[in-house]
């Protein structure tokens, strides 16, 4: 599933600065050169994705032309599912389900699962250390350890090769250290040029429904507008904003993203269905957790690979502005940063449910 990443405070990273030691900076360092190679160079390799008791087998194929990148996972498994990244669009192919997911890209990252971009704010919102050398895929590795600094959140270890500072492994891990979700590398190959066509989908998309996200409907009066979230978790700010129509659904759903530049929070705001049972609570969602409740006619759902205490928080902070202070104009969506991460699974449009 996919579905699908920053906040500036100067006076915290300078608290972070005067006292980071020279451990610190060597792991900030690695972090630099992972996020460089998977933006710059060109790759293909296969890949397990595991959360839970559920393991994926997936192929990638990253590819960097004058300077435009375009990425392409593939599923192994039997689904046929292809996800294709280009510099405008991420396109979801779903051959069980006959349908095609089109969205805008909103961001930078990879479509590598459980993989962070490096930035220097993160630093107020976690700890970046290094652990020892070790092995993974038969290579040496240096290990990275980013851990939170507050319930939050959650944080990541990761394994990157010595030589390139490709990330071999990488695990998205509780307070506890507990593993929620990890990416291994099975076989990675770089190449001076990955051909074109190995970014092609292997499905035509020919009689399949397609379902573009990036459409703007119309709103009717009393329909979602004007919404947003008051007394954020430290470090959480809106980077995306949009209207659209969801799968399953006729009526305009008001999407917002929060992230604190790693960490991200999707907020689905719709009018409630008299015909529908309403959810409410937390419930486990693959890796992920969602929190629901009915607010002034309407269902209100966070959704993330965060502590259920983040989706808490946020789903308790939505409400009804009239002036909209924190959302932009309809249909812009909010400039993400630099480097920000959204997403911490194969990214794409979500599926629509069965």
């Amino acid at each position: 599933m996919a579905s699908l990443r920053a906040t500036s405070l100067i006076a915290a990273l300078l608290a972070v600065a005067s006292t980071a030691n020279a451990g610190d900076r060597e792991a900030r360092e690695w972090l630099e050169r992972m996020s460089e190679a998977l933006a710059t160079r060109n790759y293909e390799g296969r890949f397990f994705h595991m959360r839970d008791s559920r393991r994926e087998s997936m192929r990638i194929y990253h590819r960097v032309d004058k300077g435009k990148v375009t990425e392409r996972l593939v599923s192994l498994d039997g689904s046929g599912r292809e996800i294709i990244r280009n510099q405008s669009e991420v396109v979801c192919y779903l051959p069980d389900r006959r349908t095609v997911l089109v969205e805008k890209r909103t961001d930078d990252n990879t479509l590598l699962a459980a993989v962070p971009a490096y930035n220097e704010e993160l630093e107020a919102h976690y700890n970046i250390e290094r652990g020892p050398f070790t092995k993974a895929l038969g290579r040496r590795t240096q290990v990275i350890n980013v851990t939170p600094r507050d319930q939050f959140r959650y944080g990541y270890r990761l394994w990157l090769d010595d030589e390139t500072a490709m990330p071999l492994k990488s695990q998205l891990c509780d307070r506890e250290g507990n593993v929620i979700e990890q990416i291994l590398f099975a076989e990675l190959n770089f190449r001076d040029r990955i051909p074109a066509d190995s970014l092609k989908p292997s499905v035509s998309g020919e009689g399949f429904r397609w379902i573009r996200q990036d459409v703007q409907p119309q709103l009717a009066a009393g329909q979602v507008a004007g919404w947003g979230v008051i007394r954020l978790p430290a470090g959480f700010r809106l980077t995306a904003w949009r209207i659209q129509l969801m799968a399953g659904s006729s009526v305009p759903v008001q999407h917002l993203v929060y992230s604190d530049g790693l960490a991200s929070v999707s907020v689905f705001i719709e009018p409630t269905d008299p015909q529908a049972q309403p959810m409410s609570g937390l419930a486990k969602v693959g890796a992920a957790f969602a929190f629901s409740r009915a607010m002034d006619g309407h269902q209100v759902t966070a959704v993330g690979e965060v502590p259920p205490a983040t989706l808490e928080a946020i789903a308790a902070g939505v409400t009804k502005d009239d002036a909209a202070r924190n959302a932009p104009t309809p249909a812009t969506p909010v400039p993400p940063p630099a480097a920000t991460q959204p997403n911490h699974h194969p990214a794409g449009p979500t599926p629509p449910q069965q």
